[in-house]
């Protein structure tokens, strides 16, 4: 079972990890749907209480994983809403609901922070991670950003 560690987005780790899912993305992108555009994460957004930032590490200490949860503006509906940010495992790690246990540990962080509804965006061309927030509990909403990389946007209720 990984472990999770707090971190910054500036951490080595975390930037290798980001680096590693920037470069996978970028490589599966659909062509159709232009060229990847990787967004760096501002490490304040992803600090506390605004959100946190998590390595995944795995029992020899190596860091296989990461994901963050920040909040964002509230919902049209006055809810505190916070979003879940770059979680990603590297290939060996996935498969072994992982990255569903990290999902809930940002869930759980979020509403420790005050968040009334978790959102999220994702591409149809993941669609490992659209199954993972549709079993999760996540439904489709509107759009709530302009994320030139999303095809989906997906909310719940904490």
């Amino acid at each position: 079972m990984l472990r999770f560690r707090d971190a910054s987005v500036t951490d080595l780790d975390a930037h290798r990890l980001l680096s590693d899912y920037f470069t996978e993305r970028a490589a599966g992108f659909p062509a159709e749907q232009g060229e990847y555009r990787p967004t760096w994460p501002d490490a304040a957004q992803f600090t506390p209480p605004a959100g946190v930032f998590l390595v995944l590490e795995d029992d020899e200490g190596r860091a296989v994983g990461c994901g963050g949860v920040r909040r964002i503006q509230r919902s049209p509906e006055q809810r505190i809403r916070f979003e879940v940010k770059h979680l990603w495992l590297a290939p060996d790690g996935r498969g072994h609901g992982e990255g569903r246990r990290l999902l809930r540990e940002l869930e759980r962080r979020a509403v420790e922070f005050g968040a009334e509804e978790v959102v999220l965006d994702t591409n149809a061309s993941l669609e490992a991670a659209g199954g993972l927030y549709r079993s999760s509990g996540y439904v489709e909403i509107e759009p709530y950003n302009a994320n030139p990389n999303a095809t989906h946007w997906y909310g719940k209720q904490v």
